[in-house]
């Protein structure tokens, strides 16, 4: 009976992992590497989530047991954002990608979906990590990972304080963000959030599978 409840603790664990983030910033290029070790072919916008279970193209060479990923790739479109919800429950990590050569036009618009995501009672009463990929940092004018994390927690900031004094009359599925009185960093976070940097479309995502095998074992 032990040996039956092991096994069936084991298997409930979550092997999904979310790949979010703005239309255009990478998202669909990168799940496609994920999986074939192939950009196909550059941009590829997606109305429907890429959703499918598969062995790290990566590790496909790799002896002994591998266990296989389950990867959503949730549409950036605005109109599209609730899909999220559906798959947030059951993430063992959620991938927010940013577009690093077009970031400063993007940024307000990054800085509040990825806000939506860090105050959300599910992440933040799972603690489930996320992982802020800057992507195309293979294009010359791209912005460094640095500079993105420092502005995303000023934009964050920014919204926390303004979306706080709205919040106390309006009562929502929002947890409360980072330290009362001080600057917001994603340290603040009661789920770990790191900052990574790669480009998809050349296949330098191993910053994005080291985080996926950190969380899916």
């Amino acid at each position: 009976i032990l040996i039956l409840q092991t096994s069936c603790l084991k298997s409930s664990k979550s092997n999904t992992i979310v790949l979010s983030g703005l239309s255009g910033s990478g998202k669909t290029i990168l799940f496609y590497q994920l999986r074939d070790g192939s950009s196909h072919q550059g941009t590829v916008t997606s109305m429907d989530p890429n959703n499918d279970t598969f062995v790290l193209h990566s590790e496909l060479e790799r002896k002994g047991k591998v266990k296989p990923v389950h990867v959503v790739d949730v549409p950036g479109h605005a109109r599209l954002k609730p899909k999220l919800d559906e798959f947030l429950p059951r993430a063992a990590g959620v991938v927010f990608v940013v577009d690093a050569q077009d970031f400063l036009s993007s940024m307000q618009a990054a800085a509040e979906y990825l806000y939506d995501i860090l105050t959300k009672a599910t992440v933040v009463k799972k603690r489930i990590p996320v992982l802020i990929f800057c992507n195309k940092t293979d294009k010359v004018t791209a912005h460094s990972k640095e500079f993105i994390k420092k502005q995303l927690e000023k934009e964050v900031n920014k919204l926390r304080e303004s979306r706080n004094a709205i919040s106390s009359a309006d009562i929502t599925d929002e947890v409360e963000l980072g330290v009362p009185g001080e600057a917001f960093n994603f340290s603040q976070c009661q789920n770990k959030v790191t900052v990574a940097e790669g480009a998809g479309l050349t296949g330098n995502v191993s910053a994005v599978e080291q985080f996926i095998r950190e969380h899916v074992r």
